[in-house]
């Protein structure tokens, strides 16, 4: 039994930094937390881990102070905790950063550690004493040498993170909240932030992770505790048991495998690429794509895996080579991409991937529209009929067609998008980072769902920063390096330590 292996959540409050007890939390009908018990140790990660809908996201915001609960008490450091606001909170010593980063990108990174407390002498910001406040901040971080004066809108994601975690030691923080900290990370990245909070666990930091990444918890955490309908199912230590039984804890069933794998009969080529550059990082990048298989790209962040699926599209301007589609050789437009049968999901949901102010209906039907008209006129019947269909296949979680976007969890927004290349029934589907932030159990759906698209002879191309994902799925993987495409070889002659050093190796 897998309850066997694991130790019930401690009693013992004389080493928890924070507790929270008997938490209650109801929004109407509808209750988030039940009796959800959760506490951290000083020197210790201890990750929380649950689907979509779990409450995690719940008990986070009660113990950063930004939800009060309806019942229940916390403890900070043996003492009564009760914040009203998420400074309460920051200033009791319990900071959280989400998943999107609050930088003020116009602002110095001196300016943005200090943000909100900046501190005053003569009724004058005094720039000696936030730089040396700055400093100090960035000391405990083993970054001491940060340039203070650099603009935020500078830094890259993993620098900003690093600001963002400084803003809180500089406030005297005590427990860190991390949620997803990785999901737009570079595995070399993913490396640094690990040994920064393996930095800040020397130091008697408290650390709470929240991740969708199961291996990254198992590797980094010391504890874990899964949230399952608003109760905590469970706690232990992650090196005890396996990923799958860790998923299993979470769903609270067993699963299917991680990773779905169907018989897949590989057809003829359907897409062609030689020799293509791009005026957007790719250098030089060829390859061939069957029906009835999935092609995975491996690469770092920035090695123009993104622009070259984007140039291949339409998206982006094509310097030299050549793309050939069927019997047609040449550029296009993402129009006529879509005309011939060629469907691309961003990996910028937020921005590209939907359209956050419209309803599901219309997010659905953007490429597709003409097909649900008569005489020029959408026939909101059809829309609805259509809609609902995909509600229903993708087990898509909303009040209905016109529900707004924003509604939506990321994982049910992905699903929609995913839905629009469906409905428009393309031959090939382009996934650039299909699965990125979205919940265990959703990301088992999709790559169950990419399977039966493959086995139903489709051809996919999937971009994926997250590595077992792309040995598990894919059929082949080529790996994208400075702008320059490997050459594709079968995931059953490759490991992962293998793909990680092709990606950071120089060509």
């Amino acid at each position: 039994m897998i309850s066997d292996k694991l130790n019930s959540n401690s009693k013992n409050t004389s080493t928890n930094r924070l507790e929270a007890r008997d938490i209650d939390v109801t929004f109407g009908a509808t209750t988030a937390l039940a009796k959800a018990n959760f506490s951290v140790k000083s020197g210790e990660i201890h990750a929380l881990l649950g689907e979509n809908g779990a409450g995690k996201s719940t008990l986070m915001k009660v113990l950063a102070g930004s939800l009060i609960p309806d019942r229940g008490e916390m403890f900070l450091d043996g003492a009564p905790y009760q914040p009203h606001t998420p400074l309460d909170g920051r200033l009791a010593g319990v900071a959280m950063i989400y998943q999107e980063l609050s930088m003020a990108p116009h602002l110095t990174v001196a300016e943005n550690i200090c943000l909100g407390l900046e501190p005053i002498r003569s009724l004058l910001l005094d720039r000696h004493e936030m730089e040396k406040r700055s400093r100090s901040a960035l000391d405990k971080l083993g970054h001491g040498n940060m340039d203070l004066h650099r603009p935020a809108d500078e830094l890259s994601i993993s620098e900003q993170q690093l600001v963002e975690i400084a803003r809180s030691i500089a406030l005297g923080c005590k427990v860190l909240i991390l949620d997803e900290p990785t999901s737009s990370l570079t595995r070399s990245d993913v490396d640094k932030l690990f040994a920064l909070l393996n930095r800040l666990k020397s130091q008697d930091y408290a650390i709470i992770y929240i991740s969708h990444f199961i291996e990254e918890v198992r590797e980094v955490a010391d504890r874990f505790t899964v949230l399952r309908d608003g109760c905590v199912a469970v706690s232990g230590d992650p090196k005890t048991v396996s990923t799958d039984e860790i998923v299993s804890l979470m769903l609270g069933s067993k699963t299917a495998a991680a990773y779905p794998r169907s018989d897949r009969n590989i057809g003829n080529t359907i897409l062609t690429v030689s020799n293509l550059a791009s005026a957007s990082k790719v250098e030089s990048a060829s390859f061939t794509l069957r029906r009835g298989e999935v092609l995975g790209i491996a690469g770092l962040v920035g090695s123009g895996r993104t622009e070259l699926v984007r140039a291949i599209f339409g998206l982006d301007a094509v310097l030299k080579g050549e793309i050939k589609i069927g019997s047609y050789s040449g550029q296009a437009t993402p129009h006529t991409r879509w005309n011939q049968s060629i469907g691309y999901l961003s990996e910028n949901r937020k921005d590209e991937g939907v359209a956050v102010s419209m309803d599901i209906a219309s997010n659905l039907i953007l490429p597709s529209a003409k097909s649900l008209t008569n005489r020029g006129l959408l026939l909101p019947a059809a829309v609805d009929a259509a809609m609902k269909t995909w509600i229903e296949k993708l087990n898509v979680k909303c009040s209905g067609p016109r529900a707004k976007m924003l509604s939506l969890s990321g994982g049910n927004q992905q699903k929609v998008a995913l839905a629009r290349l469906l409905f428009r029934d393309v031959d090939v589907l382009i996934l650039d980072e299909p699965t990125r932030g979205i919940d265990v159990k959703t990301k088992n759906q999709i790559y169950a769902l990419i399977d039966n698209l493959a086995k139903e002879g489709k051809a996919i191309i999937m971009i994926s920063s997250y590595l077992p994902e792309l040995l598990g799925v894919c059929d082949r993987i080529a790996v994208m390096n400075r702008g320059k495409l490997g050459e594709s070889r079968p995931t059953s002659n490759l490991t992962e330590q293998q793909l990680m050093v092709e990606t950071v190796s120089a060509n």
